[in-house]
């Protein structure tokens, strides 16, 4: 499978200048990086959430976990719970399970990202396959996602 059309498209019509990469067949965040040769922390990797019954993505650092609670906080949420794959795989249908980008907002989903993510010049994450990776200025992304930003305490374990 190739990297999403649409996410190509994306990237495209914005001129974001990035870097598509291919690696050996990898599926955990921190198996990409390590696949990839991109530090952990530097690596973002997107976990689906359900969200007071909605799908939001939070995208963090590969080697960080999501705190339910503080995610509540930052969102000002009653119910905050890992998403299925029954409820977000059908809203990602051009992309491998566990391999979605992290520009939610393509598939009309609201993100949130962890602070932490935000402080090296470059980020990498998973380009919709299993074998593919795109690599970019995290300012690039900030412009172009505009996704919601959360400090460190409140959204990582």
């Amino acid at each position: 499978m190739a990297i999403p059309v649409r996410l190509a498209q994306f990237l495209e019509t914005r001129n974001i200048p990035c870097r598509v990469e291919t690696h050996p067949e990898a599926f955990t965040a921190q198996q990409v990086a390590q696949a990839s040769h991109v530090p952990g922390r530097a690596f973002a990797k997107s976990v689906l959430l359900s969200v007071d019954g909605k799908i939001w993505m939070a995208v963090l650092p590969a080697t960080e976990r999501v705190d339910m609670g503080r995610v509540s906080r930052c969102l000002a949420a009653r119910k905050v719970r890992m998403a299925t794959e029954a409820e977000f795989a059908p809203i990602f249908p051009d992309c491998d399970l566990g391999a979605m980008p992290i520009f939610g907002s393509l598939y009309g989903v609201p993100v949130i990202v962890s602070h932490e993510l935000l402080e090296g010049g470059e980020i990498a994450f998973t380009a919709g396959t299993h074998r593919d990776v795109i690599r970019m200025r995290t300012k690039d992304y900030l412009e172009a996602e505009r996704p919601q930003v959360c400090g460190r305490e409140e959204i990582l374990a």
